[in-house]
């Protein structure tokens, strides 16, 4: 049994973090001209202040601080200023209508991010930037330490007819700037091309209704992309209303026909689940589960924007359908409001200064809860009524930005030890392992409520940091405030701390994936996706068309049984051949009797030998 787990530990790192590395990791240094005003410790810091009106200006730190005054524009020579974020504030036309003007220092890094570094980011480059923009946004995300970066396609501009993919643009130039900077990618696909849609099925913004199509996509994307995008989502928040209205059943099967494509293109890749949204439906994770999905995901994906306080709930239940894979959080933020009479949709200080401090939080809460991956959400300007971007359109820092930065360097490959137990419930102290400047650590994320509350640590912090990253003074006594601090002990103490372990992770679960898939087809009409079901109508026989698919390399004899409620008659064909790449109909029977109320569920099973068994599970609720 030891050497089993052992073994299954070693896929885990193996499938999670890949073999393949992307170029070769080295410290990161600001492009010629500091776009976005992005500066390291030690540079002098120059920017050019606007001829847009202003009159009397002053530049201030993140507290408020004035650093320098003057008037008018013209270059401005700050000289080398400690880490911090600065903002330029004036007299002369209205604020509102003036251009927001930051500066970003930060702390430099003093070792390559570590490839099993947990800290990554939603960056969208291929939709939110042009080609000219993507290598300044590359660098940017290398000087905030990041690994992970997260990138869209669209599947209708990759493969615009059946069978042929588009000329290189956009996706293919995003995928080699991220990796030719040092990133690993992960990308997810958002869409089904309109030729791949079935009207009789209702299919639009749904999965192919066909999955061959994703089967060969998935094939072709694969191959193309070899050695650029390591990891790829196949679908984005299915579970969702707006983006595709699936049962966990539908995903399930899918994931299954995805899977096998793009291992067949590309057998390296690591292939994510289809990220579940933060909806977290009991019955779709259930019916998702009930699916056996799991031979046929590297990754466990999954999205939150819930409040800190139900990120136990989100980490329970999602550890509970993961398998024991590795869960990466792909989206995950808590946004801010912008100011709606601000013409550049700014925050005010206090909403940026929150989004600042609860990104801090977002990281530290959600390692702790398991996440082996956490993409913050999102890097670019985003956001109708919320803000979500830490950079704006001129790629200028908000607040947010330093913080990622600090996240990056000292919690760089952090892995949970568990929470202080503290007596005092509105003190949050979460310990970690990590490397923060290269050197393995323990480090701890503290923050409290609204009530005051101390920390009193039995040993002396090696360093203590604001949420910007700024060195502020170490001592064993902190008071704390809403704004988390980060702390760095020596490596062994850890053990001289209380602390109560983080969530145990989940036993790996066994199984191989098979060529064989079977799908349900019905129409979105038929689906009541809050109970992850088909409406069903009692009293009477339906012909449910059920497909099988086989997408291996040989011919299949699959023997096919059907499990379901007593009450219920169920029955399907006993045994069916498919060729290589084919699909087989097979209407299944069900008839409901007339007084049944309650959600049932009927059960597939496809049996091809040696070759492995494939099942289908699915709910219906009786109308």
């Amino acid at each position: 049994m030891f050497s089993k787990r052992l073994g299954i530990m070693a896929i885990i790192v193996a499938v999670s973090y890949s073999i393949v590395s992307a170029a070769e990791r080295s410290i990161p240094k600001p492009l010629p001209g500091h776009p976005g005003n992005i500066f390291l410790a030690g540079e002098d810091v120059a920017v050019e202040i606007p001829d847009d009106g202003i009159g009397e200006w002053k530049i201030v730190d993140y507290d408020g601080k004035v650093l320098r005054e003057g008037r008018g524009p013209g270059r401005l020579e700050l000289g080398r200023l400690p880490v911090g974020y600065y903002a330029l504030v004036g007299e002369g036309i209205d604020a509102k209508e003036r251009k927001p003007l930051s500066i970003g220092v930060l702390a430099p890094l003093k070792a390559p991010t570590p490839e099993t570094s947990p800290v990554a980011c939603d960056v969208g480059m291929a939709w939110s930037y042009t080609e000219k923009e993507m290598p300044t946004v590359a660098n940017l995300c290398t000087l905030a330490g990041l690994n992970w970066v997260r990138d869209r396609f669209s599947w209708k501009d990759l493969e615009p007819s059946p069978g042929r993919l588009s000329e290189r643009g956009r996706y293919d130039v995003s995928a080699e700037v991220q990796e030719g900077a040092g990133l690993k990618v992960l990308q997810v696909n958002h869409n089904t091309p309109p030729w791949a849609w079935e009207w009789a099925y209702d299919q639009r913004g749904r999965f192919p209704p066909d999955l061959r199509d994703a089967y060969n996509f998935y094939r072709r994307v694969a191959q193309r992309w070899r050695g650029k995008i390591l990891a790829i989502e196949p679908w984005n928040e299915a579970d969702a209303w707006d983006f595709g209205y699936h049962t966990g059943s539908e995903i399930a099967t899918m994931q299954k026909a995805s899977y096998l494509g793009l291992k067949a293109g590309n057998p390296t890749l690591i292939v994510g689940q289809n990220a579940l949204s933060a909806l977290r439906r009991p019955t779709t994770l259930g019916d998702f589960h009930a699916n056996r999905a799991w031979p046929y995901f590297d990754t466990f994906n999954f999205h939150t924007y819930d409040p800190f306080f139900n990120y136990p709930g989100w980490g329970e239940a999602f550890r509970a359908v993961s398998a024991g894979r590795p869960m990466w959080l792909t989206e995950v933020n808590k946004p801010v409001p912008l100011d709606k009479a601000d013409k550049f949709r700014e925050p005010n200080r206090e909403n940026l200064r929150a989004q600042a401090d609860r990104l801090m939080i977002i990281y530290a809460l959600s390692f702790h809860e398991g996440s082996d991956m956490t993409f913050f959400f999102y890097l670019p300007e985003f956001g109708k009524d919320l803000q979500f971007g830490l950079l704006r359109p001129d790629f200028t820092p908000r607040p947010g930005f330093l913080t990622l930065a600090a996240v990056g360097r000292l919690l760089a490959d952090a892995r949970p030890l568990g929470r202080l137990n503290a007596e005092d419930k509105n003190l949050h102290v979460y310990a970690f392992r990590a490397k923060p400047d290269g050197q393995t650590r323990t480090v701890l994320v503290a923050w409290k409520d609204e009530q005051p509350a101390t920390l009193n640590l039995p040993v002396e912090p090696i360093a203590v940091y604001d949420v910007l990253g700024r060195e502020t003074a170490a001592r064993k006594s902190l008071a704390l405030s809403s704004s988390p601090v980060t702390l760095v002990l020596a490596e062994g103490d850890a053990a001289k701390l209380d602390l109560v372990p983080p969530p145990q992770k989940p036993e790996w679960i066994d199984g191989a994936p098979s060529p064989i898939v079977v799908q349900c087809l019905l129409p979105k009409k038929r689906v009541e996706l809050d109970k992850s079901a088909y409406r069903i109508v009692r009293g009477k026989t339906e012909r449910v068309p059920i497909y099988v698919y086989n997408f291996g390399t040989e011919p299949a004899e699959v023997r096919l049984s059907v499990k379901g409620p007593e009450s219920w008659d169920a029955s399907l064909a006993e045994s069916i051949g498919i060729a290589p790449g084919a699909r087989e109909m097979l209407p299944l029977s069900i008839s409901v009797p007339p007084a049944a109320e309650e959600i049932e569920t009927i059960l597939i099973e496809a049996d091809r030998g040696s070759a492995g068994e494939a099942v289908l599970s699915m709910r219906f609720l009786p109308k």
